[in-house]
């Protein structure tokens, strides 16, 4: 029973993830009949949409993201080299956020309140399970590793529900920005249309997918606790 709980919380918090990545490099594979790379689509987009001030760049692998501080589009090098239903579905959601910014749109501000607090929450989730044993030793009481495991344990349910209240901003990006760009613009052909929605969908779920990435750290605490 042990190892099935065991196996089923693997399976919840790496899952996600997978599926994202999946997703993503499924369609990843050049087309003939795109123009044009993620890179210069995302450019198209920037001047097409006035984004003033916004720059596009070429970023780390798998680190697709819009910095609001630098004003900056960072693309992956397999999106923005890329010319696939996957570098412009990923650019376009880029876009989306710089849009979201552009327009100061209330969903903005939800997640500029609300991501500082998760990932506090989440650096002191792992901050209480890392100290249990130094607490155990200082105040020679056992009952503190459980307690502070507890804790802990709140702590990154906490985290992964704050990222959760963030996910309409995802969607938004992705559905209301992303998808209607691409389908009035005719960027890709009808048939290839479904495809984008499927990477959409997986962007969006890319911050959620991450943060229940992240609570392996935890699990991995408790570990070495157990040694």
């Amino acid at each position: 029973m042990i190892y099935l709980l065991v196996l089923t919380i693997l399976i919840i918090i790496l899952a996600p993830s997978i599926w994202v990545k999946f997703t993503i490099k499924k369609y990843s594979k050049p087309q003939t009949n795109i123009p044009g790379t993620g890179g210069e689509f995302a450019r198209h987009l920037v001047k097409q949409f006035n984004l003033t001030g916004i720059e596009v760049e070429k970023g780390e692998p798998n680190q697709d993201h819009y910095s609001p501080l630098e004003k900056c589009i960072r693309l992956s090098p397999e999106i923005y080299d890329g010319k696939s239903i996957s570098a412009v579905a990923i650019a376009a959601h880029e876009v989306g956020h710089a849009i979201q910014y552009q327009l100061d749109e209330p969903i903005v501000k939800l997640r500029e309140k609300y991501t500082p607090i998760a990932y506090i929450v989440e650096k002191i989730a792992i901050g209480l399970v890392s100290i249990c044993p130094l607490l155990v030793i200082i105040f020679k009481l056992p009952q503190l590793v459980v307690l502070s495991i507890i804790a802990g344990i709140m702590a990154m349910l906490i985290s992964v529900l704050l990222q959760l209240i963030i996910l309409p901003m995802e969607w938004d990006a992705s559905f209301n920005k992303a998808l209607p760009i691409i389908e009035h613009g005719q960027y890709l052909q009808e048939d290839q249309v479904p495809a984008a929605r499927k990477i959409l969908r997986a962007a969006a779920m890319t911050y959620v997918a991450a943060t229940l990435s992240s609570l392996l750290n935890f699990w991995r605490w408790l570990a070495i606790l157990k040694k």
